[in-house]
């Protein structure tokens, strides 16, 4: 073969591998886009022994993600907790991690993943509150949850 015949592919196997190059490292391939969190709820507790928070996370990226943790400014501590169903009936159990899959969601409710907060403060109905939620691979993220009550108007 000649010289001539094989300079046209090469030179545009290696143009293709250096534009793949480029996109790789400015994020392109595989890069885990941060999670994103809108407002989401925090139960007003009765007895101030414990309460929950529900969020719904979103990952845009093509790489999952794990929620690994919360904090928020009040005291109280934050666990990250899913409720296990046994035929009729349920009880909860701490976890270290709750996923958020690849262009996906992550739907808190009082029926499957939530934030346990333990010995939270007093809220009113319509107070705002700011929790920060860790993940494993993405940034922290900053989210406010409005106090409701219970089984009330914009429980989710």
């Amino acid at each position: 073969m000649s010289r001539a015949a094989v300079l046209p592919p090469t030179a545009a196997a290696a143009a293709a591998l250096a534009l793949l190059c480029g996109w790789t490292s400015a994020g392109g391939a595989g890069r885990a886009a941060p999670v994103e969190a809108g407002e989401g709820r925090i139960l007003v507790s009765a007895t101030g022994v414990a309460t929950a928070a529900f969020f719904v996370l979103r990952n845009p990226g093509d790489v999952p993600d794990e929620l690994t943790g919360a904090s928020w400014g009040p005291a109280g501590r934050v666990v990250l907790k899913r409720h296990v169903h046994r035929g009729a009936t349920g009880s909860w159990e701490p976890v270290a991690e709750l996923a958020v899959p690849a262009r996906a969601e992550l739907r808190m409710s009082p029926e499957g993943a939530d934030l346990l907060v333990v010995r939270p403060p007093a809220l009113r109905v319509g107070q705002r509150v700011e929790f920060t939620l860790h993940f494993r691979r993405g940034p922290d993220v900053r989210v406010r949850a409005v106090a409701v009550t219970p089984g009330g108007p914009g429980r989710r």
